[in-house]
């Protein structure tokens, strides 16, 4: 593989992102009426090709339950608010209406209050009730206990969230989480992200998961790749990772 060297020994090549690149239009253009955009996630078919990262500021119930109304997806966040707090918009409100000085504070004390068991089942019943398919997410950590929860309450879709995820990981103080396991003791499709790299993806989808996240640092809200350095801009990582898939 080409590249250039960045210093002594160390290679680099070039990378992507959006605004570096164009698409070049085709020889046939097609009626737009005659698109279909439509994907499918295991056995699940979806309408508009819109999965709504599953973010506090962003997804509740009432917009989860609207986009699939529209035939997106959003992911509600089972570490969150809404499965600490009875009402999580007061919650959301108090972090809303704080000043700069004491963001970070209240920040702290709202996610202090432990996650109820029995709030995730609520917010998925509550979901459910409204005839839409209902994803929800984790982070590794949590991923064993809250899946079968998740599932059982009526989830379709279990999302596992990470900065970074690895098939590989490697701790002194916690167990390492199995995707190929996790897999095995869900019959829910199974999406796990993030990732930017070939091999990475390549060992990812070796686990059995149904779906990969593709990027770190490429949303207007995520600063990785801007505070800690750390990311492949997204279009070579989308190409690197599409090749790993096929």
């Amino acid at each position: 593989m080409g590249g250039f060297y960045i210093g002594r020994e160390r290679k680099a090549r070039k990378a992507y992102g959006f605004d570096e690149v164009a698409l070049v239009p085709g020889e046939v253009t097609l009626d737009p009426n005659d698109v279909d955009v439509s994907w499918k996630l295991g056995d699940l078919t979806f309408v508009i090709p819109i999965l709504v990262s599953a973010m506090d500021g962003v997804v509740d119930t009432n917009f989860a339950i609207h986009m699939g109304r529209l035939g997106g997806l959003a992911v509600l966040n089972l570490g969150g608010v809404q499965t600490r707090y009875e009402n999580p918009a007061k919650a959301i409100e108090e972090i809303v209406n704080s000043s700069s000085e004491e963001t970070v504070e209240i920040i702290q004390r709202v996610y202090q209050a432990p996650i109820k068991e029995e709030l995730i089942e609520k917010r998925i019943k509550e979901m459910k009730k409204a005839k839409i398919l209902v994803a929800v997410s984790a982070i590794p950590q949590q991923a064993t206990r809250f899946g079968p929860i998740a599932e059982k309450a009526g989830a379709d879709v279990f999302v596992v969230q990470a900065t970074v995820a690895t098939a590989k990981y490697y701790s002194s103080k916690r167990e390492s989480l199995d995707f190929g396991k996790l897999c095995s003791k869900l019959s829910i499709p199974v999406i796990v992200g993030n990732c930017v790299t070939y091999e990475t993806a390549y060992e990812l989808m070796q686990t059995g998961i149904d779906a990969l996240l593709i990027g770190v640092g490429p949303g207007e809200a995520c600063t990785t790749r801007e505070v800690l350095g750390v990311g492949v801009p997204q279009v070579t990582a989308t190409i690197d990772t599409a090749a790993a898939r096929d």
